[in-house]
């Protein structure tokens, strides 16, 4: 979990900055996946398509680069800089909307050379207060990736009985006061924009030392309805699954995390594949920005990859 002031980290390290937009661990990203000329790489986290142009560039024609974003206004930006970069020598790029939890109902098996998901939060996201990811800037408690399906966080605070609550606040946030503020949710009860549910946080969980001061008290309560508004681990186990049917023999997945769930849901997944003889291991431990980085975009510091082979 990023230990910043926002409410979770941002998928690639985006500055804020769409013009600045520069991907954490887009060396050690690129480099693992070892781009094939002319291959078929699927981008499963298209985002601002950081990752994707330089996928791109070292893939050329007839390469095949394919981008999936559950967020149509992600593939809005990612089609204008990927589609207007072209020219002789570019790849086919394809960007399709979903969610990669659908790889292994939308790919034919082995059609893929590398696999990158890069998991978190658009600066797109966290910069429009309207769709309600941060708590810096009042907007409405919306958090769906996908604006046009599921319900919303919104009606997740409201509607939820208070020991759900409690129960999601702790599994997907890991917040061992997640009971002392779902009491707290319910008694408050309606809240209706991220400034309210942030405050309504900040009161019933106090940091009580220093360590717990290093981050706002609703960081992990929003991280955790994030995650469950958007389904996010059953997602990343649906893409883990299938990337091994996906893939091409020698082919490569690399996916980046941000917090100790996905990076263990990853990590249990690569094992599991190493003993079923799908995968090589490339990462032992996982990859981790360097201090460079870090100092550029502080976001980084949270940043794990790992990285397979299929064999």
């Amino acid at each position: 979990m990023d230990e910043g002031s926002t409410s979770t980290p941002e998928r690639g390290g985006h500055g804020g900055n769409k013009s600045g937009h520069v991907p954490v661990l887009l060396k050690e990203a690129i480099d693992f996946l070892a781009i094939k000329r002319g291959g078929t790489y699927i981008d499963a986290t298209v985002g601002l398509g950081g990752h994707s142009l330089e996928i791109a560039k070292r893939l050329g024609a007839p390469g095949h680069l394919i981008g999936l974003d559950k967020d149509p206004a992600a593939l809005d930006e990612a089609r204008v800089r990927l589609i207007s970069s072209g020219g002789e020598g570019w790849p086919e790029v394809s960007l399709l909307h979903g969610s990669f939890a659908e790889i292994g109902e939308r790919f034919k098996a082995a059609s893929a050379d590398g696999v990158l998901a890069d998991l978190g939060v658009s600066s797109l996201q966290l910069d429009t207060p309207s769709r309600g990811f941060s708590f810096q800037a009042e907007g409405a408690l919306d958090m769906r990736m996908n604006p046009q399906a599921g319900p919303t966080a919104e009606q997740v605070v409201n509607q939820t009985d208070e020991v759900t609550l409690a129960n999601l606040i702790y599994e997907f946030g890991e917040e061992r006061r997640s009971r002392r503020i779902a009491r707290a949710i319910v008694r408050s009860r309606p809240i209706l924009t991220t400034a309210q549910l942030a405050a309504v946080i900040s009161a019933a969980a106090r940091p009580m030392n220093q360590a717990e001061r290093r981050i706002h008290p609703a960081t992990r309560t929003f991280q955790a309805l994030r995650i469950f508004v958007n389904h996010e681990l059953d997602d990343l186990r649906a893409l883990l699954s299938a990337a091994p049917r996906v893939l091409k023999p020698g082919g490569r997945i690399v996916i980046i995390s941000f917090h100790s769930l996905e990076d263990r849901i990853v990590k249990d997944a690569f094992r599991e594949g190493v003993k079923q003889g799908h995968y090589k291991l490339l990462t032992k431990k996982p990859v981790t920005a360097g201090e460079e980085e870090i100092d550029r975009n502080p976001r980084a510091r949270s940043a794990k990859m790992r990285a397979a082979e299929r064999i």
